[in-house]
């Protein structure tokens, strides 16, 4: 989760998102290269304008500060395609989860086993035990095994929500009337928190998401014992 003046990415647990942090950070080193040759060109423009006096006619020049962009822009693009292309590659998944999303708050469906259907609402700040993060603790969290890959299904009972995990690398639109489909392989166990990225309403900021990654045999006793409630 997120802590205070934290100023990166989360720690990413799926391969997605270790690779937008990594697309990301050579982004970043590009930019920065690109920044500092400006600023040392506009300092020696500064300096010694007389030498720049045929600047502005020089076609080999206009050419090349033309070309170098082309290239450095084609340069950028494949690490972004590829990733795009990785992103929206669905496995075959194991388990299929159905995240609906409502004002304000979320409805989780498993159907691979038996049909398990159960909400999950924030805890208000006054009932809060010590420990629990404010505006991110739920009274059911959605859970999921490890090492597993599993399909998140994304739709609205309402109006447009967003089902946003940082540190899994996933952001999928609810729309009313359309399935949303992602594909989530959790490589460590523990507990990943997110929120609605797409302002819903009065209380957008109220709809946390807790993420529970778990072992597979812990899952498949908490199949059960959900499956003996629901029965």
């Amino acid at each position: 989760m997120s802590y205070w003046c934290q100023m990166y990415f989360q720690n990413s647990v799926t391969f997605a998102g270790m690779r937008i942090q990594w697309v990301f950070g050579m982004y970043c080193a590009v930019l920065t290269l690109i920044f500092i040759f400006v600023m040392l060109s506009v300092v020696l423009c500064l300096v010694s304008p007389h030498q720049f006096l045929y600047v502005q006619t020089d076609h080999t020049l206009e050419r090349i500060w033309g070309f170098v962009p082309l290239l450095i822009l084609t340069f950028l693009s494949w690490p972004s395609m590829g990733l795009l292309y990785a992103m929206s590659e669905l496995e075959t998944p194991l388990i299929t989860v159905k995240c609906i999303g409502h004002q304000w708050y979320w409805e989780y469906e498993y159907s691979d086993f038996a049909v398990i259907t159960y909400n999950s609402y924030m805890i208000p700040e006054k009932e809060l035990n010590l420990g629990e993060p404010r505006l991110l603790t739920v009274d059911k969290s959605m859970v999921l095994p490890f090492s597993v890959w599993c399909r998140v299904l994304t739709t609205s009972f309402d109006v447009i929500h967003s089902w946003t995990v940082p540190a899994f690398g996933v952001k999928s639109d609810a729309v009313p009337g359309r399935l949303s489909e992602s594909s989530v392989k959790v490589e460590m166990p523990g507990v990943f928190w997110g929120q609605c990225s797409e302002i819903c309403g009065a209380l957008h900021s109220f709809m946390p998401i807790r993420v529970e990654v778990v072992s597979c045999r812990v899952f498949e006793q908490w199949m059960s014992v959900l499956e003996d409630v629901m029965a």
